[in-house]
């Protein structure tokens, strides 16, 4: 095996244990404007979202195809679902929008599902209408702490626990779809919890595989690295966050 071969293996297998694939295509920075949120006229090829400051997320309303490309020719990247793992209505990051040559917008949006980071394309009426979401959390796995910004501005933060070495918190840019309060009625969840876009290698997550984000009944763990992929916040912390952080709101752990 030459040395280059021994990177593109190792390279492959980290991907791996973080949820990543092949199948996932490096991202170009988009530096077009975001559409304004007062904006009114009909959608044409613009961006929507720069999951910073303003981001526009909607529901699936039909299990409609989603297309690697915006055209129906291109392959499939899989099917819109209607609700999560955990039974709450499923809820889609829209990145942009692009007008086709017979008039119809397609809407490009990230998928929740395995390998992480995956994107696709779909009609704008297999969504519901767009919402605008203007908070943005961060997660350091280096720091242990989580940051809630609203506008660009710091509004909460908290230390956290993150996945241990064997199953790390997988990094990358993702969103909230859920939020739950006393999940499973179980003390180990905390008070509130929430499921993110993201898929860990394991979780103890009840709808499997799932990153959350929610509070403990081991807070002597916080900051430090005891899961298996899920994010704990005090409980206290998570009380709060539950107030500021909305549905939708992009989440980036770096």
């Amino acid at each position: 095996m030459t040395p280059r071969s021994r990177i593109v293996a190792l390279t492959a297998l980290a991907l791996a244990l973080t949820g990543e694939g092949a199948v996932v295509q490096a991202a170009t920075r988009d530096t077009r404007p975001v559409r304004p949120p007062s904006a009114t006229t009909e959608l044409g090829t613009e961006r929507l979202s720069d999951e910073e400051r303003i981001t526009r997320v909607a529901n699936a309303v039909l299990t409609a195809p989603v297309r690697q490309q915006p055209t129906v020719s291109s392959p499939l990247a899989g099917r819109l679902r209607l609700k999560t793992e955990d039974g709450p209505l499923e809820v889609y990051l829209v990145l942009e929008s692009r007008l086709d040559s017979l008039g119809r917008v397609w809407l490009h949006v990230r998928l929740p599902k395995r390998p992480n980071g995956q994107t696709g394309w779909v009609t704008q009426d297999a969504l519901s209408d767009l919402r605008v979401v203007r908070t943005k959390l961060r997660l350091d796995l280096t720091k242990l702490r989580a940051t809630l910004y609203r506008g660009g501005r710091k509004v909460w933060s908290s230390p956290i626990g993150v996945g241990a070495s064997r199953t790390p918190t997988p990094v990358g840019r993702y969103w909230i779809r859920s939020r739950l309060r006393n999940l499973r009625g179980s003390a180990a969840y905390g008070p509130w919890a929430f499921g993110t876009s993201a898929y860990s290698v394991l979780s103890d997550w009840p709808g499997g595989g799932v990153v959350g984000i929610h509070g403990t009944n081991q807070p002597g763990l916080i900051p430090g690295r005891p899961s298996h992929g899920c994010v704990r916040l005090p409980n206290d912390r998570v009380r709060r966050l539950a107030v500021l952080m909305p549905i939708g709101t992009p989440v980036q752990i770096a």
